[in-house]
C-alpha cells in the first residue's frame, strides 16, 4: 500500500490506518475505523490489555526509512503495529506526551524494540527498524474514542 503525504517534522499528522490481531502469530487485519479503550486497546486486538504496551504506532516516514533500507516496499502490517501515522515525528521527545487520535487519547510511553520476529518478516527488517525509533512507539490508551483512517493525529504537549 502506498501513501501520498510529505514528512513534516511538526505535531499534526494524519491516521493512515488500523491494524488489529486477535491471537499470537495472527495475520494484522486492517480497519476502516474502530474504537480505541482503556480497557482494551484497539478494538479486538488481543494484546489490547491495559499497560504501556497496549497499542502501537508507527509512523509512514520511520517505515519508508527501514524499507529504503532494506531496498523494499512491504506492507505497513509486516511490522505488527495498530496504528500508522503521517506528518508527526515521534521519537524521544514523545515519551510522556498524550497523542490525540480522533476522539481517542493515547500517552506515548516507549520505543517499540523491535523483536526477531521482524526477521521472520522479511530477512534484515529488525536491523532496519533499529535506528530513529523506526520500529514505531508503545502507548497506554488514557481517554476512550472512535477513531477511523484520515482522522487528524496530534501530538499534544
Amino acid at each position: 500500500m502506498q501513501y501520498a503525504t510529505e514528512y513534516q517534522r511538526n505535531d499534526m499528522g494524519t491516521l493512515l490506518a488500523i491494524a488489529y490481531r486477535d491471537a499470537p502469530r495472527q495475520p494484522m487485519r486492517e480497519i476502516g475505523a474502530g474504537y480505541l479503550s482503556r480497557a482494551g486497546g484497539v478494538e479486538g486486538d488481543f494484546r489490547g490489555k491495559k499497560g504501556p504496551r497496549q497499542v502501537t504506532v508507527l509512523c509512514v516516514e520511520q517505515w519508508r526509512a527501514a524499507c529504503a533500507e532494506l531496498g523494499v516496499e512491504l506492507a505497513w502490517t509486516l511490522r505488527r503495529a495498530n496504528l500508522l501515522v503521517s506528518g508527526i515525528a515521534i521519537g524521544p521527545d514523545a515519551v510522556g506526551r498524550t497523542l490525540r487520535i480522533g476522539t481517542a487519547l493515547l500517552r506515548i510511553t516507549r520505543e517499540t524494540d523491535p523483536c526477531r520476529r521482524m526477521d521472520e518478516q522479511y530477512p534484515g527488517l529488525k536491523r532496519a527498524l533499529l535506528p530513529d525509533w523506526r520500529g514505531g512507539a508503545c502507548a497506554e490508551v488514557i481517554g476512550d474514542g472512535a477513531i477511523a483512517v484520515g482522522a487528524e493525529a496530534q501530538l499534544l504537549d
